[in-house]
């Protein structure tokens, strides 16, 4: 399925702006701009390709860094003139070799807080490196391996009584906690959320074909 272009609403320079989002994290990565022949050559060739305000010029992200963007989805806003790319990038999205664009906090709200599967991967990370004296995950990473998976065993089964019990709420609390441990064991086995994510969707796009396949018989 494709955008058509003459719904969307390009400003008097031709250009629409376009939100980079990485389709794992959904972290923004940068906000660049497009032009009709720009949007055009994305589609085609499944890679963001920008129209540089500076240079006044195409510009493919990654001809000369490597760090192509690989688009998932494109997705206009409800008047047409701004989109979301979803990508999954091969490196940094900024030119001063950070993730994202966006690596300057400005304000935060004192009572509300982020919080993403990232975010705790990368504090689980810091407890292995760091040590942390009195931290329950340091204690995990430090008993080793037998003790992370004796606990993952132990998750289940709580998951799996509450789940019988058609106990919801108790069924959420473990379900957390599991998950909580599985991340663990990833970290202890070098496994990150992308490579999770990158299974599921080569298993999602497998079913779909299962599915495709039932529906032509």
């Amino acid at each position: 399925m494709e955008i058509n272009l003459d719904t969307l609403k390009f400003d008097e320079k031709g250009l629409i702006p376009a939100i980079v989002v990485d389709a794992i994290s959904k972290k923004v990565l940068t906000l660049a701009y497009m032009n009709r022949e720009s949007l055009q050559i994305s589609m085609e060739k499944k890679l963001t390709c920008f129209w540089s305000r500076s240079r006044q010029e195409l510009w493919l992200k990654g001809e000369t860094s490597g760090n192509y963007q690989h688009i998932v989805s494109i997705t206009a806003d409800c008047d047409g003139d701004a989109l979301v790319v979803m990508v999954e990038p091969d490196g940094p999205a900024c030119h001063k070799g950070t993730q994202s664009c966006f690596e300057n906090p400005i304000w935060e709200n004192d009572e509300l807080h982020e919080f993403s599967l990232e975010g705790l991967m990368k504090m689980l990370v810091g407890r292995k490196v760091e040590k942390k004296e009195g931290s329950y995950t340091t204690y995990l990473f430090e008993k080793g391996l037998d003790k992370i998976l004796k606990k993952v065993g132990e998750e289940c089964t709580e998951v799996i009584i509450a789940g019988k019990a058609e106990d919801k709420a108790e069924t959420i609390y473990e379900i957390s906690d599991l998950i909580y441990h599985l991340m663990v064991l990833m970290i202890e086995a070098g496994i990150s959320l992308e490579d999770i994510h990158k299974e599921l969707a080569s298993r999602h796009v497998i079913d779909h074909k299962v599915k495709q396949e039932k529906m032509t018989k």
